[in-house]
């Protein structure tokens, strides 16, 4: 599947804005950290994982699915980019 990150970055941050983010989505920065914070927690970490498995063809292992890879926005496209090589 081939995507570019501008295309990859909306999706992701539309999901969080859609589904998580209760602020206006100016104050969504790509460096915000998402479940430090407490704006994802672990149901919404599940609910993530299913929607970047499905919207970019790839799947995590459950060694994956931790805040290393999911914290923030850019976290999240690096860690979507390295499992679509």
């Amino acid at each position: 599947m081939s995507i570019n990150n501008t295309s990859m970055e909306e999706q992701i941050r539309a999901y969080i804005l859609e589904e998580h983010f209760d602020e206006s989505p100016e104050e969504l920065k790509n460096d915000m950290e998402l479940i430090s914070s407490g704006i994802i927690d672990s149901v919404s970490i599940l609910q993530l994982v299913d929607f970047l498995e499905e919207t970019f063809g790839i799947e995590f292992e459950p060694h994956e699915v931790d805040h290393s890879n999911l914290n923030t926005v850019n976290l999240i496209m690096e860690f979507v980019q390295s499992k679509m090589k």
